[in-house]
């Protein structure tokens, strides 16, 4: 990528948010657009960068026997009385709702209804099953504290999955494969992702584990013991005998050693049980040609969060240890190399970007004019690029010193072994 192509000036980082600051950043430099509270566009690498995201969730779902459909974000309202949740999201403000002469519909903040729906048409028998659909696509809720930039928005890009299954045994192993794709997703990602004991909520059914990462930034509590990798969210203590049903449904029977820590939610899965397919007559027809409602889990992952929480988890501080953007992790870095050149090395950065781009490589060249090279490196910071090369007057073509934007670590390589070592 050219940057003359998509516009970008320096940027001059003022009173950048000291809670967020990578995402500020992002807001300053125009790489996020901000239309509303809650609501934003993204920049050419931001968007990438969520589409990689996007490759390691597919990858690994289906690597698990996922199948990916879409659904449509726009719903009638007949669709969410059959589960009766229209009035529930409505009262509560949570639900963006449209009135038509053609009837009520939603831009859906979940998928439950849509799902069943689908499901019914496509699974009619035991010998279907089990089956576990997923899409990727944005969900709207009218979210009464947006906040953290992309960590809390009023629409957002989520991956939502549904399994189906005959029996509870069923439930339970599909269950446990996607939670096995969770932390590969979330390890592949460069995120520690810990399950803990999560609280149903609206969604309902019997189990539930959400998927936390440690930080300071995520407005959850949880309680933790690091050597035994025990947590729960801290909600699960309001529950009624909360300690018969921790010791029953996950084993726990002591939480003395557990700690509080502070965390972003970046999955929550489900055993949702029979609940929708009950409400909403979903079945399908067992060996014994009687009809039997589907045994339901839900999965979800917050793509734009977690977007936002590996910028955030990847910061970059100047010397002076104020925040200059990120380093964003190798896998899911659009651009992995940042080229600069001394304008008399402009050839020379220009045969590197094509050798790079022959070899299957995409780079960022700056390539703009009229810029010193002090700005041209801080940009390099805010597009997150994880490893830069300068040319300057000691530069040679056959030759490139290589410098990781995350610590400063310089390594020089030959051509044929910088592209191995990109790739």
């Amino acid at each position: 990528m050219k940057l003359s192509q998509i516009g970008m000036g320096t940027t001059r980082l003022q009173n950048i948010d000291e809670q967020f600051p990578v995402q500020d950043i992002l807001v300053q430099s125009g790489q996020l657009v901000q239309y509303g509270s809650g609501i934003y566009g993204y920049q050419n690498v931001p968007f990438l960068v969520q589409e990689n995201i996007k490759k390691i969730i597919v990858e690994e779902l289906n690597k698990v026997g996922c199948t990916q459909i879409i659904l449509p974000t726009l719903q009638p309202r007949d669709l969410w009385e059959k589960s009766n949740r229209w009035s529930n999201y409505v009262d509560a403000g949570v639900m963006l709702t449209i009135e038509t002469d053609k009837g009520d519909f939603c831009v859906a903040p979940t998928a439950e209804e849509a799902v069943v729906e689908f499901a019914t048409t496509k699974v009619k028998s035991y010998k279907d099953l089990p089956v576990t659909l997923y899409q990727i696509s944005e969900k709207f809720r009218n979210e009464l504290r947006a906040r953290g930039f992309l960590l809390r928005g009023k629409c957002f890009l989520m991956m939502d999955a549904y399994s189906f299954d005959t029996d509870v045994d069923g439930l339970v192993k599909s269950y446990e494969n996607i939670k096995e794709a969770y932390l590969k997703i979330f390890e592949r990602l460069g995120l520690k992702a810990i399950p803990v004991v999560a609280d149903n909520g609206d969604m309902g059914g019997k189990k539930s584990e959400e998927f936390m990462y440690l930080s300071e930034l995520g407005e959850d509590t949880i309680l933790y013991d690091e050597e035994t990798g025990i947590g729960l969210n801290i909600e699960i203590l309001e529950k009624e005998n909360y300690e018969q049903y921790l010791e029953e449904e996950y084993g726990i029977k002591d939480i003395s050693k557990l700690q509080k820590k502070r965390a972003i939610e970046l999955g929550h899965i489900f055993q949702l049980g029979e609940r929708y397919s009950e409400t909403m007559n979903a079945s399908f027809t067992d060996k014994d040609g009687k009809e039997k409602p589907f045994v339901m889990g839900c999965y979800g992952i917050g793509v734009s969060r977690v977007l936002a929480t590996v910028y955030e988890a990847n910061l970059v501080k100047n010397k002076k240890g104020l925040p200059a953007g990120s380093s964003l992790p190798k896998e899911i870095a659009p651009y992995p190399l940042h080229i600069i050149y001394k304008e008399d090395k402009k050839d020379m950065a220009g045969e590197l970007y094509d050798y790079l781009e022959k070899h299957g490589i995409e780079a960022i060249i700056d390539d703009r004019e009229g810029i010193s090279l002090g700005a041209r490196i801080g940009d390099c910071n805010i597009l997150g690029t994880p490893y830069l090369t300068v040319l300057g007057d000691q530069a040679d073509k056959d030759s490139i010193t290589v410098e990781a934007t995350k610590n400063g670590e310089k390594f020089t390589l030959s051509r044929e072994k910088l592209i191995e070592f990109l790739k």
